[in-house]
């Protein structure tokens, strides 16, 4: 080994010992900034607050139910013809009494001249019999014939005036016939499509073997019928009892609809039906409600959601629904207490009136509830709380509702 190498070492030495205690220098100095600047988790997270509204509202049950036609008619032909024409356009409105079909009238029109000769021959053989029994009668005053020949004579002018009869029955029946061969709309609606084109033989009769030919239903009014749980109807019955709300079998009482395309339930109407009977495999209890449909817009078939009331008026405290939040099986909104630490309150709640949501137990109405920044936010745990002027608390959470009709 060489005197320079001998040199070298010690001086390596020193250079490492030098950098070491710098780096050490530079670790404390870095742990004595982190402990000076505070971070993000030392701020307390900031939640907007506001206290529960108390209003009045009236509780409503929702329903799904089907629209249906206050009147459907299904045009079956009376007589047997071939379909001759047709005087409407498929899916037109028509009116009671507009011509719709027309059946061949031919063969009907030579049924009505046979009948007028068959009781024109039935009338000239009740003239004869008229005669021989006068005769017979005549005959028997002077002597000069039976009784038996004026039994006789009176049981032919009874056949002869039956069969006038019959015969004038025949006569109006080809006529009615003929009638028949016209269908006419039986009332105002909208018509479907024809089912049977002109050229088609249709067989008409009394029963379901008659030819369908369209289908007539009538839509200003229109009627949603739906289906309510035993438990509702019990309810509804309580509640009429009480005297909270009239009873649907004895009073039109208000009811609301809304398409799948719509918000709320702006359409109003009225329910009409109640059944007398619950449905034995489900036990539920049909309803009828009837709404205008002025611009068509309720179409036979289609689903819609219902609202009926549930409840008399009452008074009720209200917070936003974004308040209410789930710890594990339970509901819980969080209340701000003196020392701006959050506070966990377990909630029964009740329905959803325009964003609101009614608190049937657990508040008493002089807290004030965090309705934002629950995502950063804990039980215990000191915040920031926000409190926004009234003017933008009503706009956050909707206008005052007004009660329920």
């Amino acid at each position: 080994m060489t005197s320079g190498d001998r040199d070298a070492r010690p001086l390596a030495r020193r250079w490492a010992r030098l950098t070491h205690a710098l780096l050490a220098l530079a670790l404390l100095a870095g742990c004595d900034s982190h402990e000076e600047e505070p971070t993000a988790a030392d701020t307390p997270p900031t939640v907007s607050v506001m206290p529960p509204m108390r209003r009045e509202v009236t509780d409503w049950d929702e329903f799904t139910g089907r629209l249906v036609p206050v009147e459907r008619v299904e045009l079956r032909a009376r007589v047997s013809g071939y379909l001759d024409s047709i005087a409407f356009t498929d899916g037109q409105v028509v009116r009671r009494g507009d011509p719709l079909f027309r059946i061949d009238r031919r063969p009907f029109e030579t049924a009505i001249t046979d009948a007028e000769a068959r009781l024109a021959a039935a009338r000239s053989q009740l003239v004869l019999g008229e005669r021989e029994f006068t005769r017979a009668g005549n005959l028997l005053q002077y002597r000069a014939g039976s009784e038996a020949s004026l039994d006789q004579r009176a049981q032919a002018l009874e056949a002869a005036r039956a069969a006038v009869t019959q015969a004038d029955a025949a006569l109006q029946r080809a006529k009615l016939d003929l009638e028949f061969t016209e269908l006419r709309a039986p009332i105002s609606g909208r018509i479907g499509r024809h089912l049977v084109s002109p050229g088609n033989l249709v067989a008409g009769g009394e029963g379901s073997g008659a030819t369908l030919l369209a289908v007539i239903v009538t839509m200003d009014p229109i009627d949603v019928s739906f289906d309510i749980d035993q438990a509702a109807a019990l309810r509804y019955a309580r509640l009429a009892e009480s005297g909270g709300r009239p009873s649907s079998r004895d009073m039109t009482n208000p009811v609301q609809l809304a398409l799948a395309d719509e918000t709320g339930f702006p359409r109003t109407g009225r329910v009409v039906f109640v059944d007398n009977e619950a449905d034995a495999s489900t036990g539920t209890v049909r309803l009828r409600a009837r709404f205008a449909n002025p611009r068509d817009l309720l179409l036979p078939g289609v689903f819609a959601r219902i609202r009926l009331v549930a409840s008399a008026p009452y008074q009720a405290l209200l917070v936003p629904d974004a308040a209410v939040t789930t710890d594990q099986s339970r509901r819980v909104v969080y209340v701000l207490a003196q020392d701006n630490t959050l506070q966990m309150r377990q909630v029964e709640l009740g329905p959803l009136h325009d964003g609101l949501r009614v608190i049937r137990s657990g508040l008493q109405g002089d807290e004030e509830v965090a309705v934002t920044g629950l995502t950063r936010a804990r039980a215990g745990q000191q915040v920031a709380p926000i409190r926004p002027a009234p003017a933008q608390a009503r706009s956050e959470i909707g206008p005052p509702m007004a009660p329920r009709p």
